[in-house]
């Protein structure tokens, strides 16, 4: 089949809620090839402690890309321990100026329990506005639902998991099957 002709890898959202002192990351677990879910039950929001720091990352994309992205950001982060955006910097150089890694097809949202951003193949490093950052094929959806209700008194988990079930009800690459890391600061 063509590279033209192949119907590619679809889903994933990500939401990461900034709120009360913690973080909250949470992702579905929907990956689908064209029109037929190929998995309900992927884990695309991971814990990492280089270092003895802890960061959590959610990340949409191509998986094979998003795993090599994540082992780079960890060295990067026992390379500048504690320093997160500096760390997502560091990468987000790498990710686009090296002839390899500029191929990869995928986002990431890293917290370390103060600090959230998206982390993009384009060299963007962004730190989100309203303490939402949201990506993926539901990101929109959820990033929408969520700046709602953050107008509400949910903590950051309810937020993003209302949030989530609201984007699994409208994007048809985003499922209920939900990934939850919550880290604080």
């Amino acid at each position: 089949m063509a590279k033209e002709e192949f119907p590619g890898w679809h889903g994933t959202t990500i939401i990461g809620v900034r709120r009360g002192g913690e973080v909250v990351v949470a992702g579905d677990g929907q990956v689908s090839l064209g029109q037929t879910v190929i998995k309900g039950t992927a884990r695309k929001v991971r814990r990492l402690s280089p270092g003895g720091h802890d960061v959590v990352c959610g990340f949409a994309g191509s998986t094979a890309d998003a795993f090599t992205l994540l082992e780079r950001l960890e060295a990067k982060l026992e390379a500048t321990p504690g320093q997160l955006a500096r760390a997502c910097v560091e990468l987000a150089k790498d990710w686009r100026t090296d002839k390899y890694l500029s191929k990869l097809e995928a986002m990431l949202i890293v917290t370390d329990g103060d600090t959230l951003l998206v982390v993009t193949g384009a060299g963007d490093v962004l730190e989100p506005e309203h303490d939402i950052a949201a990506i993926g094929s539901g990101g929109n959806f959820a990033l929408a639902a969520a700046r709602g209700l953050m107008e509400t008194e949910h903590d950051a988990e309810t937020v993003a998991r209302k949030a989530m079930a609201i984007a699994s009800d409208i994007c048809v690459y985003t499922n209920g099957n939900l990934t939850v890391e919550k880290i604080s600061k």
